[in-house]
């Protein structure tokens, strides 16, 4: 059985677009949120705000869980594990370098992203912003007491929504 894929992303609503992100993963671009993998000793929000800067060059500052989602990748079965928080935007570098790979930062309404579901990195792109919109958010102590989070993937497992 092939390792857990843990990551965090966000969902950051700005006059009602989502930041996105374009990928290249394998050599195809991809639509996705910004996040990606903690590091060691790093907190899920942490991460998630780390990740955001790096790719999309925002500041963020999370304000809340918005889910944990499990999606498995139809062909290869690799399970994929995201932690989504909800974040607000504090400010954006347009100048500054993203990490290798990220091809363009955009800010797309709920109907760009449905024109772009071929080109979604997972299912959980447009599904973190469904839930977003309709209100759906998780107590912070859904993942209370299970840190380091990636010692503990069984238990993030255990509170996640089958995508």
């Amino acid at each position: 059985m092939l390792p857990t894929d843990l990551t965090v992303s966000v969902v950051v609503e700005n006059d009602g677009k989502f930041l996105i992100i374009e990928e290249r993963v394998a050599g195809v671009i991809v639509v996705n949120q910004p996040g990606g993998h903690i590091d060691a000793g790093e907190f899920p929000e942490q991460a998630a705000e780390r990740e955001t800067l790096e790719e999309a060059g925002c500041r963020i500052s999370v304000t809340g869980l918005l889910g944990v989602y499990l999606w498995i990748h139809p062909q290869t079965r690799q399970n994929h594990l995201r932690i989504v928080y909800v974040a607000d935007l504090l400010s954006q570098d347009r100048k500054r370098v993203l990490d290798d790979g990220i091809h363009a930062v955009h800010w797309f309404t709920i109907s760009d992203l449905k024109r772009r579901l071929r080109d979604l990195r997972t299912p959980v792109v447009l599904r973190s912003v469904e839930d977003y919109l309709s209100g759906k958010r998780q107590p912070d102590t859904l993942l209370a007491g299970i840190m380091p989070i990636q010692q503990n993937v069984d238990q993030v497992l255990a509170r996640a929504s089958l995508v």
